[in-house]
C-alpha cells in the first residue's frame, strides 16, 4: 500500500473535484470526463509535493572565490490566488564561503520551493534565503522569468507578458560590482572589465 504524505486525502480532492466540476456546469459523467475528478486530484497533489532531497556540500579545498551561477533552471509552480501554473526559468548564483554546492542541487532547491501554491515574489526569496542560511555563502543571488497562466488565460488576458523577480543576499546584495556581475552573467553578457 502507498502511503499518503501526511494531510494528503486523494479520495476528499477526488469527491471535491467533482463538486467543482459540477457547479460549474461541466457534466462529469460524460465519457471523456468520468476519470477527470480522479485525475484533477492526482495532478494537483503532484503539482503540490516536493521530493526530498538531501542539500550535498562539499569543502572549498581550492578557495573558489568567483560567482558560480546555473541559468535556466525550469520552473513551475500554481499561483496561489487562481490555482493556475506559472512557467519559466530560475536563474541561481552564490560566491561560495568554505563549502560549494553540487550543482543539481541548486535545481533541487528551486523545485522544492516551486512545489506548493505560491506567488513568484515569495518563491523568489525563499531560494535565496534558503541557500544563503544553509550554504553560508558570503552572497546568494535568484532571479526568476516566468509566464502566469492567471494574467494570459483570464483578467488582463495579456499573452507573452513575463513577470521578472530578483532577490539578492550578502555580498550580491552590498557590492555593486558583484551584483552587476551576477546580472550580466544571469543576462549572457560578459561583465565589462573581465
Amino acid at each position: 500500500m502507498v502511503r499518503e504524505p501526511d494531510g494528503l486525502d486523494l479520495a476528499a480532492a477526488e469527491q471535491a473535484a467533482a463538486q467543482f466540476l459540477a457547479a460549474l456546469g461541466v457534466d462529469a459523467s460524460a465519457e471523456g470526463l468520468r476519470d477527470t475528478p480522479r485525475r484533477m486530484a492526482h495532478a494537483y497533489a503532484e503539482l503540490f509535493g516536493p521530493r526530498p532531497f538531501d542539500l550535498t556540500t562539499f569543502p572549498n579545498d581550492e578557495g573558489y572565490d568567483e560567482l558560480i551561477v546555473v541559468r535556466a533552471i525550469p520552473l513551475r509552480s500554481v499561483c496561489e490566488h487562481h490555482l493556475l501554473p506559472f512557467v519559466g526559468v530560475a536563474h541561481v548564483g552564490y560566491l561560495p564561503g568554505d563549502r560549494i554546492v553540487g550543482l543539481s542541487k541548486l535545481a533541487r532547491v528551486v523545485e522544492h520551493f516551486a512545489r506548493r501554491p505560491q506567488v513568484q515574489e515569495r518563491l523568489t526569496k525563499q531560494v535565496a534565503d534558503w541557500l544563503h542560511a544553509h550554504l553560508r555563502a558570503q552572497g546568494v543571488g535568484v532571479v526568476v522569468e516566468a509566464d502566469h497562466s492567471c494574467m494570459t488565460l483570464r483578467g488582463a488576458q495579456t499573452p507573452g507578458t513575463r513577470t521578472i523577480t530578483s532577490a539578492l543576499v550578502g555580498t550580491l546584495r552590498d557590492d555593486a560590482r558583484t551584483r552587476a556581475e551576477f546580472l550580466a552573467l544571469v543576462h549572457g553578457r560578459h561583465p565589462a572589465g573581465l
